[in-house]
């Protein structure tokens, strides 16, 4: 942490002379403490802006919608559709919240498997016909 210096004019009484107030020591060693200090701020400052933009690339959201259809009987069902992201992770430790947003059917769990780092594949379970999905994934950067 930065140990800030109190800097003093020196101060003389301009009729006699006389020394009223000593100033600061205006030396390479206070220059130098300064110096230290505004590059520490500096790189701090560089570094929280490189943390804020990992938090941003960990909170934007990547949005899909997916229509899913089923034309086998019940208890089979052959809804499963890749879904390829926009956007690349780095690892497939993303999440993808899910949203029906309109079904003809029971639709059932929705399930998310086989995720990759481009890309997953999303199924309902259940006996519907068809379901439009709203899919919301986050994070893996």
């Amino acid at each position: 942490m930065y140990n800030r210096t109190k800097w003093l004019d020196k101060v003389v009484d301009a009729d006699t002379g006389e020394l009223i107030q000593e100033g600061t020591d205006q030396s390479a060693g206070n220059f130098n403490k300064m110096e230290n200090g505004i590059t520490d701020a500096s790189v701090a400052a560089a570094i929280l802006l490189i943390a804020a933009g990992e938090l941003q690339q960990q909170t934007t959201i990547e949005r899909h919608i997916v229509n899913l259809t089923n034309s086998a009987r019940y208890p089979f069902n052959n809804s499963a559709q890749t879904v390829k992201l926009a956007i690349t992770r780095d690892t497939t430790d993303y999440t993808v919240d899910v949203d029906i947003q309109d079904h003809f059917g029971n639709v059932g769990e929705v399930r998310i498997f086989d995720k990759q780092l481009n890309g997953f594949k999303v199924q309902f379970e259940g006996s519907a016909e068809s379901a439009t999905i709203i899919l919301r994934i986050q994070g893996g950067m």
